[in-house]
C-alpha cells in the first residue's frame, strides 16, 4: 500500500524528520528506499530544482512532490526500475495519458538503491549543523544534490509574545530555543554557544533594558538573521546604546526592527506569524542552487 510516512521531529536541535527538504534523505538512510529528484524543469512548478521524494519498501513516501498524482505514478516507476533512469513527466513525455497540472515538464532521477551510507553521511553532517552533499546516481542534468541545516529560532524575550512564536514555530516544525528573563542575568551576555548561519535570533522584550548584551551577543555569531521587537524609537534608541557597548555600524545594520512583513500587529498570534513570515523568506534565499 502506498502512503504518506509520518514525520517526526528526531530531536529539538538538529534534524527534522518534518522539514520536507531532508526527509527523503533521512528515508534513504535505510537500505531499499528509492530515491526520486527533480533533476529538470521545463515551465513552472511548485517544487525547486532538487526535490525529492523516498519510497520506501512498504510503499510509504517521505518527503514531497506537490503532486499526489505524480508521487503515485513515481512510486509504480520505481518498483519496476532496475537502476538509475531519469524519467520525463508532463510536457514531453511519451506517457501521454500522464499530465501534469501546471502543464510544465519534469525530469525526475529514479535511483531505486541510492547509496545509503552516502544517504547517512549528508545526514549526519546536517544534524551536526553543517552543509551536507550527497552524490547521485550518473546522469546528464545533475551529479550531486546540496543541503542546508534545517532553520532553527532562539529567542529571547517575555510574555505572550514570546508564547506565540514559540506554539507556531513548533506547529510549523521548527526546532526553537526560548530565553525569558528567569533564565538570563540583567546586563550580562548569555552563556550560550554562537548561533550558526542557520539560526534566526529574535528579541520579544517591551523593556529593551535586556537587549544591548543579547545583541552584542547574536552580532558576535553567523546568525542569518537577528530582529528585535519595537518601533523607529526603539530602534534608534538601540543602536545609540550598542555603538556606545562598542559595536560597528554595519554590525548594528543587521537587526532588524521593526521586524516582520507586517507593518503593525496587535496581536501576539499575529506578531508572531509576521516574525515566522520574514524569517522563513529569509530562510528561503539561503538555499543552495543545484
Amino acid at each position: 500500500m502506498i502512503g504518506r510516512a509520518n514525520p517526526a521531529m528526531q530531536t529539538d536541535h538538529g534534524l527534522l524528520t518534518g522539514d520536507e527538504e531532508h526527509a527523503a534523505l533521512l528515508a534513504c538512510c535505510n537500505p531499499g528506499t528509492a530515491l526520486c529528484t527533480i533533476v529538470g524543469i521545463d515551465g513552472s512548478f511548485s517544487r525547486r530544482l532538487g526535490a525529492q521524494l523516498a519510497i520506501g519498501p512498504d510503499g510509504a513516501l517521505s518527503g514531497s512532490l506537490a503532486d499526489g498524482c505524480l508521487e503515485q505514478q513515481l512510486a509504480r516507476d520505481a518498483r519496476d526500475c532496475a537502476g538509475p533512469v531519469v524519467k520525463r513527466y508532463g510536457r514531453g513525455s511519451p506517457q501521454i495519458d500522464f499530465r501534469l497540472p501546471c502543464g510544465g515538464g519534469l525530469d525526475i532521477l529514479i535511483d531505486p538503491a541510492p547509496d545509503s551510507m552516502a544517504c547517512r553521511d549528508a545526514a549526519q553532517r546536517l544534524q551536526d549543523r553543517q552543509m551536507a552533499v550527497l552524490p547521485l546516481a550518473a546522469n546528464p542534468f545533475m551529479q550531486q544534490r546540496r543541503y542546508i541545516p534545517a532553520l532553527q529560532l532562539r529567542v529571547f524575550g517575555e510574555g505572550p509574545e514570546l508564547a506565540a512564536l514559540q506554539r507556531l514555530a513548533r506547529a510549523a516544525g521548527i526546532a526553537v530555543e526560548t530565553f525569558d528573563p528567569d533564565s538570563l542575568s540583567l546586563g550580562q551576555m548569555p552563556a550560550l554557544d554562537a548561533a550558526d548561519a542557520w539560526t534566526a535570533v529574535v528579541l520579544l522584550f517591551h523593556d529593551h533594558e535586556w537587549e544591548t548584551p543579547l545583541l552584542m551577543h547574536s552580532l558576535d555569531s553567523r546568525a542569518f538573521y537577528i530582529g528585535a521587537q519595537g518601533g523607529e524609537s526603539a530602534r534608534i534608541s538601540r543602536t545609540a546604546q550598542l555603538m556606545a557597548a562598542g559595536a560597528r555600524e554595519d554590525d548594528v545594520a543587521r537587526i532588524r526592527g521593526p521586524i516582520g512583513t507586517i507593518a503593525a500587529c496587535r496581536t501576539p498570534t499575529a506578531l508572531a506569524l509576521s516574525i515566522l513570515s520574514e524569517i522563513a523568506g529569509k530562510y528561503e534565499a539561503l538555499q543552495p542552487a543545484q
